[in-house]
């Protein structure tokens, strides 16, 4: 005689449920709340909201911070290029230089983090940061100028890593921690009443256009080129890129136009190029090379040794021109 099939009772039968009617068994699987079957991945959508992490949260209160540590600051201007090479961070030490020399409150800032130089050149390395109740004091340069730069936290022989979860992809996070780092910096800093923040960008005209975002419209950019066809069209990018937003560009200037011969007096062509930039925004002044300034940079010795060469001067009139971009017609702050 065959075996009676015998049916489960109807505790142990799966019921079908109201919410279900209607939908494919393939969809259910993963039961209630549109949860995943097991060892299946979650995609970006299926998080709603943050996740719960409260990201969105934190990024406003770090906006706060930032928008507080930065109340008593004038302007913001940010130095850049999109072409690496072309002294960049010279001019913005020694244009601050030539600014403070007319009595204005400055302050630089390295945003390149991993290429640092403004410590060196300011003379800066090793400088001890002062915590203080709120904020932390920064050091100075010999005619005070508040700088910060990882080159004073980290050696030259070091780099500045950014740990990431797996391995070998922290390019899928960096640029997050780093702008997350320079929020950080901004907030922490005491930069007080300023009549400029200086902000020496890195090379690359995408990073100045994420410059550019996380900074915002209180942000007006110069930008540095110098008399090669390459590196004007490389500046033009990033003129093209930040006209798309509604970012102020003072302008630009042109380093190494010529090179100063110190026995002759004489300013030599360094670059064969045509007269015309090309770039459709104004020029604020050209800056011959000079050996000397390269060599002050290297020691941290302050533009005032330099005042009277041909060097010297094209920078007190670009940071005249400067001054006139910002605020025409307005005198110095005592």
């Amino acid at each position: 005689m065959a075996p009676r099939s015998e049916r489960p009772s109807a505790a142990s039968e799966p019921r079908e449920r109201s919410g279900d009617r209607g939908v494919p068994a393939s969809e259910r699987a993963g039961g209630s709340g549109g949860a995943k079957p097991p060892g299946e991945m979650k995609t970006y959508h299926d998080i709603v909201g943050d996740g719960g992490s409260r990201i969105l949260e934190q990024v406003a209160e770090q906006r706060a911070r930032i928008t507080d540590g930065l109340a008593g600051v004038r302007h913001l201007v940010a130095v850049g290029s999109g072409k690496g090479g072309v002294g960049k961070s010279t001019l913005t030490l020694h244009l601050a230089s030539a600014l403070r020399a007319r009595g204005l409150r400055i302050a630089i800032l390295d945003a390149d983090f991993n290429g640092p130089s403004q410590a060196r050149m300011a003379g800066v390395e090793g400088a001890l940061f002062v915590p203080g109740s709120r904020k932390v004091a920064l050091p100075r340069t010999s005619d005070g100028i508040a700088v910060f730069s990882m080159g004073s936290l980290i050696p030259e022989s070091e780099a500045l890593e950014f740990e990431s979860a797996a391995h070998g992809e922290s390019h899928t996070w960096r640029a997050t921690r780093e702008f997350a780092l320079l929020g950080e910096i901004l907030a922490s800093s005491e930069w007080g009443t300023l009549d400029l923040l200086m902000f020496d960008l890195p090379p690359g005209a995408e990073r100045t256009v994420q410059f550019a975002d996380f900074l915002g419209p209180r942000a007006s950019f110069l930008l540095v080129t110098i008399p090669s066809e390459v590196s004007r069209g490389v500046v033009a990018r990033s003129v093209a890129a930040l006209s798309k937003g509604s970012h102020r560009i003072l302008g630009y200037v042109e380093n190494m136009s010529g090179y100063y011969c110190r026995d002759c007096g004489a300013i030599r062509p360094l670059f064969v190029s045509p007269d015309a930039s090309g770039l459709e925004i104004p020029c604020l002044g050209t800056v011959p090379f000079d050996p000397e300034l390269a060599r002050h940079c290297d020691r941290g010795i302050p533009l005032a040794e330099l005042t009277g060469t041909p060097v010297g001067q094209a920078l007190e009139q670009i940071a005249q021109q400067l001054l006139d971009s910002l605020e025409p017609g307005k005198e110095p702050s005592p």
